[in-house]
């Protein structure tokens, strides 16, 4: 190539390279303006599908998981954040936001795509806890293999199997895990499991005898790990800091 052509041809090169930048900032979903500690209602954001809540998420103490469904840790917790969640429901709400991280957990989409289409049959919670409890069931299949066992899962929970695999890629549900991930990335997730109360990150909280210590502490272990030091260190404080009577 004669030197002009050279330059041509770079100017087409970042013309193209600008091109796909501004497209990809274009298409980014925007949540500049929302408030990432209270529950979203359904929206075009999010693909007009609202936050999975359970409890009193209009108290003033909410807890968000942002979670992904092959995440062993998020498994592993899954039982003691339940058991609180569950004792203080009235007290207190819980929102879910898929979180999944695609390259150490290829499963992660598709199982977080399969609880989206529960929910949209209305079994979005049956549909997590199952995922959750029963992890080492699916987390190594692919392809048609992953597929049926999502659908024998839905059909064991009482929605339609055939229904749910239709809507396994609905862009609607891809576009609401790609919200809850960037409101993730909002709230500056490093790793899941993360929880955060009244916007507050406590995902790296150690204890050791019923006290919050250093990461560093020999012994120690994360305060999610554990239901009794979860409502101890985590719930408690929060409830009495609202000036919610326990």
């Amino acid at each position: 190539m004669t030197k002009k052509t050279w330059l041509i041809f770079g100017a087409i090169c970042i013309a193209l390279l600008g091109g796909l930048i501004y497209a990809s900032r274009g298409n980014r979903i925007d949540v500049s303006n929302v408030d990432t500690k209270v529950a979203q209602s359904a929206s075009e954001q999010s693909g007009n599908i609202g936050d999975h809540t359970y409890g009193n998420t209009s108290s003033k103490v909410v807890l968000i998981e942002y979670g992904d469904y092959q995440c062993p840790g998020c498994a592993s917790s899954y039982l003691a954040i339940k058991q609180v969640v569950d004792k203080y429901k009235d007290k207190m709400g819980f929102i879910f936001r898929s979180y999944p991280l695609y390259t150490s957990h290829p499963n992660a989409f598709a199982a977080a795509a399969a609880a989206e289409a529960a929910g949209l049959q209305g079994k979005f919670w049956e549909m997590h806890n199952k995922l959750y409890s029963d992890q080492s069931a699916w987390n190594q299949l692919t392809g048609t293999s992953r597929t049926e066992y999502f659908v024998s899962v839905a059909k064991s929970i009482g929605i339609d199997g055939d229904k749910l695999q239709s809507e396994l890629d609905n862009p609607n549900i891809k576009r609401k895990i790609d919200f809850d991930k960037i409101l993730g990335e909002k709230d500056k997730v490093t790793g899941t499991p993360g929880f955060y109360i009244n916007g507050r990150n406590v995902s790296d909280q150690y204890f050791k005898d019923g006290k919050i210590v250093s990461k560093n502490t020999q012994g120690a272990a994360v305060v999610w790990s554990s239901a009794e030091a979860f409502e101890k260190l985590v719930i408690i404080p929060a409830l009495k800091e609202a000036g919610i009577n326990i």
